[in-house]
C-alpha cells in the first residue's frame, strides 16, 4: 500500500476497511504528508494501531491509501475521541473525510465524539460542521508553531 504523491486516473469510490498495525508504515507516511508540523511520531501510530477501544479505518483506492481515520474511545470517560483524520491531498474534495468520520462514529460506542483542529485549517472544520460538529472550546498554543485549537464535539 503506497501513501506517496500519484497521478489520480479515476474517480471511482474507495473502499473503507479496517486498518491494522500492518498498516503502520503507510499510514506514518500519509500523517507526514498531511500533517508536516504536527504528525504522530512512529511510536505512536503503532499504539493507536494495536490497543484496545481504538476505530481504526483506512480509505484504499486499489493498492493506493487515500485516508484513514483513527477513532479513540474512552470508556472511563463515556467520551470518544477522533485522534486522526487524514486524507491524501490527490483525494481531496471526494467525500472521503466525511464517508471516514461516519464509519468511524457508527463503530464508536460511546454517547459523545469530541476532536481537536488548527484553528487555521478551514477545510477540516467546515467538515465537521457539515457533519454535526460544533465549538465547545479553545486550546491556545496546543500545535507546533504555537497555533490554537479548536475543540469541536458531537452527539451521537
Amino acid at each position: 500500500m503506497k501513501a506517496q504523491s500519484f497521478p489520480l486516473t479515476k474517480l471511482q469510490p474507495v473502499e473503507i476497511v479496517p486498518a491494522n498495525w500492518r498498516d503502520t508504515f503507510s499510514l506514518h507516511q500519509l500523517e507526514k504528508i498531511c500533517f508536516p508540523l504536527d504528525s504522530w511520531p512512529l511510536f505512536d501510530i503503532i499504539a493507536a494501531l494495536t490497543f484496545p477501544n481504538m476505530v481504526r479505518l483506512k480509505a484504499l483506492d486499489g493498492d493506493h491509501l487515500a485516508g484513514f481515520i483513527l477513532g479513540d474511545y474512552r470508556p472511563f470517560e463515556n467520551t470518544a475521541w477522533i485522534a486522526s483524520l487524514a486524507v491524501h491531498p490527490d483525494y481531496r474534495n471526494r467525500g472521503i473525510g466525511a464517508e471516514l468520520l461516519e464509519k468511524c462514529e457508527k463503530q464508536i460506542k460511546a454517547p459523545r465524539v469530541s476532536l481537536s483542529v488548527r484553528i487555521s485549517n478551514d477545510a477540516a472544520i467546515r467538515l465537521y460542521k457539515r457533519n454535526g460538529y460544533r465549538v465547545v472550546s479553545n486550546w491556545p498554543k496546543y500545535y507546533n508553531g504555537g497555533e490554537d485549537a479548536l475543540v469541536m464535539e458531537k452527539d451521537l
